[in-house]
């Protein structure tokens, strides 16, 4: 039943999505040692969440031309295709694609773009781009990343957000950024309550003005502001599988993205950065189902909050709201 329910992804990272194997033939190809960050059955290899960013960016080097964003994005594509996934929103970091150089940048989109298009032609899966600098890399950087962002704000370039250790620096001092995605039409979503605490899902909804936190859910330790979240209607980019393969919480029963839709806060579900924590989508459906014993029509429901908190335009999401209702009938 999970594998064929549509569905509806907005928290997934383009380089975070790329199959083990993927990189691994890309460092072949370009005679490149990474080895040590893969373990003895070739999935990657990572002690905790900061040796994950490690592991993610060295993962990432791989990845150095336009064609080989190309061949990723339609990698990706195919392994939400196969989970059912109808819609999805990826974020992409001009850091790693070309430096943050507008010209450059330009490039690297272009590939993904053709390389998106293909896919929705050819498995019927749309795509859209969140343009995201590494919080850890600091607000300067954050600042080119955000011009890139603004100079190709358009169909695919849909967002922007921000991502990384939450534990450098604070929201607030990204706000120059902020304000020039916003300037440029483009929606907000910021990574904040994971490891952050709650007050990190506060200082990222009060000081950067976002419509979406990706995790948020460290805010459930805080009841007033989850009565906050609950009625301003700010969406919550939930990842369990990420979260618990992380050791944030133990196991699913533990995870708190029931309580947080019982208090009333909308939330989806996404895969984050699914190679890394062994999922994909229909797993995650799977295991809500299984472990939370979420029924058919709570799926159902949860996968038309994030078509509707989806930041594509209008007429693309009446698209993906009417495939989702006519796999209702």
């Amino acid at each position: 039943m999970t594998n064929t329910l549509p569905k509806v992804e907005l928290h997934l990272h383009l380089e975070g999505a790329a199959p083990a194997a993927f990189i691994r033939q890309l460092a072949f190809e370009k005679r490149m040692d990474i080895g040590g960050i893969f373990d003895a059955q070739g999935d990657y290899r990572y002690r905790d969440f900061w040796d994950f960013l490690s592991v993610y960016e060295t993962a990432t080097a791989t990845l150095q031309r336009p064609e080989d964003y190309a061949r990723l994005t339609r990698a990706v594509i195919e392994e939400s295709a196969a989970s059912g996934v109808v819609y999805c929103e990826t974020f992409i970091s001009p850091d790693f694609c070309g430096g943050r150089d507008v010209a450059a940048w330009r490039e690297y989109l272009e590939a993904i773009v053709e390389a998106a298009a293909a896919g929705e032609r050819d498995l019927g899966i749309t795509l859209r781009g969140i343009v995201t600098p590494i919080r850890h890399f600091g607000p300067e950087k954050a600042r080119e990343t955000a011009l890139c962002a603004a100079e190709t704000a358009g169909d695919f370039i849909v967002g922007f957000g921000l991502a990384g250790d939450e534990k450098k620096w604070q929201p607030i001092d990204f706000l120059w950024s902020f304000d020039c995605a916003r300037e440029a039409g483009l929606h907000l979503t910021c990574h904040a309550g994971e490891w952050g605490g709650p007050e990190s899902v506060r200082a990222a909804w009060r000081d950067l003005g976002v419509a979406r936190i990706g995790h948020g859910v460290r805010a459930i330790e805080d009841p007033a502001l989850v009565d906050a979240l609950a009625e301003a209607g700010v969406v919550l980019e939930c990842c369990p599988g990420s979260n618990i393969a992380l050791g944030l919480y133990p196991d699913w029963p533990s995870h708190p993205i029931a309580a947080l839709r019982a208090r009333g806060v909308p939330v989806t579900v996404s895969t984050d950065d699914p190679p890394f924590f062994h999922t994909t989508m229909a797993r995650e459906y799977t295991r809500l189902a299984h472990d939370l014993g979420w029924d058919e029509a709570t799926l159902r429901e949860i996968t038309r909050t994030a078509a509707q908190a989806a930041f594509c335009d209008p007429a693309t999401r009446d698209t993906i709201l009417k495939k989702l209702e006519q796999a209702d009938v």
